[in-house]
C-alpha cells in the first residue's frame, strides 16, 4: 500500500519524464518512504519526510532535464555549429564554390534543413523544465549528419582539395563521429 503523497508525486514523474527515469526515480521515492515506515513513522509521515528527502517535483524533473542527453547534446552542436560554418565558408570561398555544379534545389534544400536542425536544437538546449523537449534533439541529429556527410560528399567533388576544404572535412567527419554516437542514446531514451 502506498501513500497518496506519494502515488501523486510518483504519477507526476512519469507524466514528465520517460519511463525508465521516471521508475528509478519512483523506485527511489518508494524506498526511502518504506524506510520511513520501517523505522515507525505513520503513514503520512513516512510520505512526507520521503519527500522531503527526495525534493520538490519540479525541481526533481528540472534537475533530471538539466542532465538530459539530447539537452547536452544540442548545446554542444549549437555551440560549435559556428566554427564549423566558419570552417565550410573559408572553404568554400578558398575553393570558389559558387563555380560547383550543386544544383540550386540541393543548395536551398540544405539551407532549409540547417535551419530546421537550428530550430530543433535551440528547443532542446533552452529545454529546462520539460524532458519532452530535449528530445527534439533527436530530430535534429541525423539533418545534421545528412548535412555533414553531404557536405564532405560535394567537397570531395570539387576541383582542387585546398587546405581550408581539407579543414573542413576534417571538421564535419568529427562532428559526423560525435552525432553518429550520440544519436543512439537519444532514441534509447
Amino acid at each position: 500500500m502506498t501513500s497518496p503523497l506519494i502515488a501523486g508525486y510518483v504519477g507526476g514523474l512519469h507524466r514528465s519524464l520517460p519511463a525508465a527515469l521516471a521508475d528509478e526515480a519512483a523506485d527511489g521515492l518508494t524506498e526511502a518512504y518504506e524506510h520511513h515506515l520501517a523505522a515507525g513513522a505513520g503513514d503520512q509521515e513516512a510520505a512526507q519526510a520521503a519527500l522531503a528527502e527526495f525534493g520538490d517535483l519540479p525541481t526533481v524533473i528540472a534537475e533530471f532535464t538539466r542532465q538530459a542527453p539530447g539537452r547536452r547534446a544540442a548545446r554542444l552542436l549549437l555551440a560549435t555549429g559556428p566554427a564549423v560554418g566558419a570552417c565550410w565558408a573559408a572553404a568554400m570561398i578558398a575553393g570558389h564554390a559558387w563555380t560547383w555544379p550543386v544544383p540550386a534545389a540541393a543548395r536551398l534544400g540544405s539551407a532549409a534543413a540547417l535551419v530546421l536542425a537550428v530550430l530543433a536544437l535551440a528547443i532542446a538546449a533552452a529545454s529546462r523544465h520539460s524532458y519532452r523537449r530535449t528530445r527534439t534533439s533527436a530530430y535534429a541529429i541525423p539533418l545534421i549528419l545528412a548535412l555533414d556527410v553531404t557536405a564532405v560528399t560535394v567537397a570531395l567533388a570539387a576541383p582542387t582539395l585546398t587546405w581550408a576544404l581539407r579543414i573542413a572535412m576534417a571538421v564535419s567527419i568529427t562532428r559526423i563521429a560525435f552525432t553518429a554516437r550520440a544519436l543512439p542514446r537519444l532514441l534509447a531514451r
